[in-house]
């Protein structure tokens, strides 16, 4: 990357976090194009993106397509689909990638390059659950990876419009572990764009410390249509959800990963959040493909991998996946 000009950056899949991640880095004056389809992709070229914080509105004129291969290539790439949505798309983003193009896996759940530089015994493992083929890591290559942990809560109020609900934490790792070029000029470009970016030596930790609650409220929201201070409160789904993250916690733990805090404080973390409904829950609502297989099918296959039996997971697993299959959701 050379001084002086602009960071190319492609935001690929730029509904609600996408466009306030493409927003912000375009005012911080990266050269940001977004990519998205439909209604949201017609409004964006009509009147530009807004998005609202609080009570101010900021709109950038971006460049927007649907047909990634008139970008060119670019030096970071951030994905911000559903994680499931990606194997479908590798051959649309190939055309962006340059000999140094880095992709940032801005998903929820466990990333397809997870066994990179893992050094361990599954050193070069693909999940199937997440990487079908094993086709990400090939085609798009593992070694371009950076980790990306989400934390704030955004929605698409109206297509070509996002609104700021809270957050503004993105950590961001190597999955080596290394801080390296790439992702520290990542990481200042986001802190010019008014983000919190942590560059972290043990991104795999944050994944699973998000990841430990998705496994579980995920799907029990979506089962039970309970927002996450009812599923926290109410004595039963607390100790279904807190089995589920046991499970969970004894699989990590066998590949390396460290809890910097307890089960018991981390569904108090999500009680505190209220009466919000999981992404899960909202996806089950509004007719769109629930996310399963990335923040819950994934976990009993390292389960299996590791030899950690998950009982409760697979219990709500196969209830999760039946009722998503008869909405059509799966």
């Amino acid at each position: 990357m050379l001084w002086g000009i602009a960071m190319k950056i492609c935001i690929y899949g730029a509904g609600a976090i996408g466009g306030y991640l493409g927003v912000q880095l375009a005012q911080a004056g990266a050269d940001v194009s977004l990519v998205a389809r439909g209604a949201h992709l017609a409004a964006m070229r009509a009147n530009g993106l807004t998005l609202l914080i609080g009570d101010e509105q900021r709109v950038i004129q971006p460049r927007c397509t649907d047909t990634p291969a008139e970008l060119g290539a670019q030096d970071f790439i951030i994905i911000c689909l559903k994680a499931h949505s990606i194997t479908g798309v590798i051959e649309q983003m190939l055309p962006l990638l340059g000999a140094h193009t880095r992709i940032v896996t801005a998903v929820n759940g466990i990333p397809y390059w997870y066994f990179y530089r893992h050094g361990n015994a599954f050193e070069g493992t693909a999940l199937e659950s997440v990487d079908p083929g094993g086709r990400q890591w090939r085609e798009l290559g593992a070694e371009r990876a950076i980790g990306c942990i989400v934390y704030p809560a955004t929605e698409l109020e109206a297509p070509g419009v996002i609104r700021h609900v809270y957050g503004n934490n993105f950590p961001l790792g190597e999955p080596s572990g290394e801080t390296t070029p790439d992702v520290e000029n990542l990481a200042a470009m986001f802190v010019k764009a008014g983000l919190q970016a942590p560059v972290l030596d043990r991104i795999r930790d944050e994944i699973w410390l998000k990841l430990w609650g998705n496994v579980c409220f995920n799907p029990i929201s979506a089962l039970t249509h309970a927002t996450l201070d009812v599923i926290c409160t109410d004595p039963a789904t607390r100790a279904l959800a807190k089995a589920m993250m046991l499970e969970a916690q004894a699989i990590a733990e066998t590949f390396g990963v460290n809890f910097r805090v307890d089960v018991e404080r981390r569904i108090e973390g999500a009680r505190k959040v209220g009466a919000h409904k999981t992404s899960m829950l909202q996806d089950l609502e509004r007719g769109r493909p629930m996310e399963i297989d990335p923040l819950v099918t994934v976990v009993q296959e390292m389960g299996r991998l590791a030899g950690v039996p998950t009982p409760a997971i697979d219990s709500v697993l196969a209830l999760v996946v039946q009722r998503a299959r008869i909405a059509g959701l799966y």
